[in-house]
């Protein structure tokens, strides 16, 4: 075959598909609940309530807890998590502004902050979980089977759920 310096009509279709099935690999963004009220209602049916020190679910105020834009995942995770801890779980914080930023932060959907209120929960997160040592600003962090993370941050658990597992 004599090269032209143009790709023969086999070498093109062979780039292009390299391409599409490159394009495809991609990630896919994360199913979301657009709607707080969709994603509380969800968390409601399974006895997870979520207070805010504003009594609001305006995720443009940080006094407020919110879950709009929240993963789907997220929400699938914390239930899971009070399935299997069988302990009582209160949502302090959603996708409120006022968390820190980052790919896998409170405003992308992948984290809740659940209370410490109940020790039911520290202790099952503590003698469940795997240590996983502690963040840049001293928080112990535990790491599910699923591979979730959880935090301990004063008066709450910061939890990032990856998965829709504990």
């Amino acid at each position: 075959m004599r090269s032209t310096g143009r790709l023969s009509a086999r070498a093109a279709v062979a780039v292009f598909a390299s391409l599409l099935l490159a394009a495809g690999t991609a990630e896919a963004a994360p199913a979301k609940y657009a709607r707080h009220a969709d994603a509380a209602a969800q968390l409601k049916k399974a006895g997870i309530p979520s207070t805010s020190s504003g009594g609001c679910s305006d995720w443009n105020r940080n006094s407020c807890t919110s879950f709009t834009n929240i993963n789907k995942a997220t929400i699938s995770g914390v239930i899971a998590f009070k399935k299997a801890s069988n302990c009582t779980v209160v949502i302090t914080g959603g996708t409120e502004k006022g968390h820190a930023s980052g790919t896998y932060s409170h405003r992308n959907g992948y984290k809740v902050d659940v209370s410490t209120q109940y020790p039911c929960v520290d202790t099952y997160i503590t003698r469940t979980f795997k240590k996983a040592g502690k963040r840049g600003d001293g928080a112990a962090q535990y790491k599910s089977p699923a591979g979730n993370v959880y935090a301990r941050e004063g008066s709450h658990w910061d939890v990032t759920y990856y998965n829709s597992k504990a």
